[in-house]
């Protein structure tokens, strides 16, 4: 017999995953591991997705239906409810918070690439191409120039 707790955290792993490649999708970074570039943290997929699962757990606990669990009561018997406009709302939260870390990222990249251009001579063509990259490309490109 399935237990309210694992029926649970098998919803809330597929939904993990979903807000993982959504943020993937939305971003240019697509799946990478966690590693640093210079001297910033990039947290890769495995950090959006734990991101991702506090900030729709949080979203779950505090707003949603988990809000009327009773932790201290709870029993076998106990039912905790999933409902699906609950667990929609848990999923848009957790994108959200893994999309926002990532911008967070993104922007001290491109800080990072705008000080390391400063002292470099770089031409307009390679600006131009440089343009439609993701921020971690265009700080290995700006370092190579």
């Amino acid at each position: 017999m399935r237990t309210p707790k694992s029926l649970l955290s098998n919803h809330s792993s597929i939904f993990l995953y979903l807000t993982e490649l959504h943020t993937a999708i939305l971003t240019d970074n697509g799946f990478i591991l966690p590693r640093k570039e210079s001297t910033i943290w990039c947290p890769g997929f495995i950090s959006n997705v734990l991101i991702g699962a506090v900030s729709a757990f949080s979203s779950w606990a505090f707003y949603g239906s988990g809000a009327s669990v009773e932790l201290a009561q709870l029993t076998e018997q106990s039912q905790i409810s999933l409902r699906f406009s609950a667990l929609a709302g848990a999923f848009l939260v957790g994108v959200a918070g893994a999309k926002w870390i990532t911008s967070e990222v993104d922007k001290q990249l491109l800080k990072e690439s705008v000080k390391v251009a400063a002292h470099k001579n770089i031409n307009e063509k390679d600006c131009e191409q440089m343009a439609g990259k993701s921020p971690r490309q265009i700080l290995n490109e700006v370092k190579r120039a």
